[in-house]
């Protein structure tokens, strides 16, 4: 069951962003310069990551009363933080301190994400998250999918069960979608048209499948998309992670959701929503097609009438929220009650 609609949630979103279709790039010309782009592609990036582990960060952040909320980080590379030099300048940190500020409770992180992780190695992060109890997790996935070209049924799958798992366990759940890796700047052309075109494929096949097991997506084309393609300082010295500045702006664009998922996400903070037309409801296939090439668009499952279902499948929600300030890393610093950062 678990594969039929991993496959089918790929089908249909293929079909919604796209209209079907093969690449229509049949030519022994065209392959081989495919594969020498994406070969000098990956040295130039492995030539300049930074080999060093992300600081982890892990700990509790803020003041207040009651118990603190934990917040579970899983995914790869993007979701660690790796290339910045300090733990406060990570995602999971900053989104750590600003929750504390929304909620006024203590917040405690565990960082599970590793870098290099694709979608089939969220099982043993999910064993480990779920011994920590967390109420809420954060799954960053999908670049290296993409850039091993697993399948993207097997990678969709992967992330489905993940979620359920997490969900049955009473965790809200945020996925941060498959980044737009065809503004990489070292992916040369045609590739890069494919890269954006399998990432965007991807983002939309995981939204499907995340919001029909009870979480809830976040577009995060932004971390490598059109914005990130005119501005070099938001990556980092390989042309392929963000920079500090980065993370910062896609913490920013998951910020709300997270706090939302947790019922701390104040009311007034929406009254700048910015409505994507004025159809913000639509069958799933549909909304995620929709959020794949929109950055920070959250998509989640909604009831139309009292009925979760409509004619084309499951109705779902898209937003788009403002991104709020956060923390400076100096503040998420400060807002370390124990555990040492770096």
């Amino acid at each position: 069951m678990a594969v039929t609609r991993a496959t089918t949630a790929w089908r249909l979103a293929t079909g919604a962003a796209y209209g079907g279709g093969g690449l229509g790039l049949a030519g022994a010309g065209v392959l081989a310069l495919l594969r020498q782009q994406a070969r000098s592609a990956r040295r130039h990036v492995e030539s300049r990551t930074v080999k060093a582990a992300p600081p982890p960060g892990d700990g509790v952040y803020g003041r207040g009363r009651g118990r603190p909320i934990v917040l579970a980080v899983l995914g790869d590379s993007t979701a660690a933080g790796l290339g910045v030099e300090r733990a406060a300048q990570t995602p999971g940190v900053l989104l750590a301190a600003a929750l504390a500020e929304l909620a006024e409770r203590p917040v405690r992180l565990v960082r599970l994400a590793v870098s290099g992780a694709k979608s089939w190695q969220l099982d043993e992060q999910v064993d480990e998250a779920l011994l920590e109890q967390p109420d809420v997790a954060l799954v960053m996935i999908g670049a290296n999918d993409v850039t091993s070209r697993t399948a993207p049924a097997v990678s969709v799958r992967h992330l489905r069960d993940a979620v359920s798992r997490l969900t049955e366990a009473g965790t809200q759940v945020v996925v941060g979608t498959c980044p737009d890796l065809g503004s990489v700047r070292p992916i040369g052309r045609p590739l890069r048209w494919l890269a954006r075109r399998w990432s965007r494929q991807l983002a939309a096949a995981q939204t499907i499948a995340v919001v029909e097991a009870g979480g809830r997506t976040v577009s995060l084309g932004s971390v490598l998309g059109p914005s990130f393609a005119e501005d070099r300082d938001l990556f980092s010295v390989d042309e392929f992670h963000p920079s500090a500045a980065g993370y910062a702006a896609a913490a920013a664009v998951l910020l709300p959701s997270i706090a939302d998922a947790l019922g701390v996400w104040p009311a007034a903070a929406d009254r700048g929503l910015r409505n994507l037309r004025r159809d913000t409801v639509r069958p799933v296939a549909r909304a995620a097609a929709r959020a794949a090439g929109r950055t920070g668009t959250e998509v989640q499952a909604t009831a139309v009438r009292g009925r979760d279902t409509g004619p084309q499948g499951p109705w779902a929600r898209l937003r788009r929220r403002r991104p709020p300030d956060l923390p400076t890393p100096e503040q998420a610093e400060r807002a370390a009650e124990t555990t040492p950062l770096g």
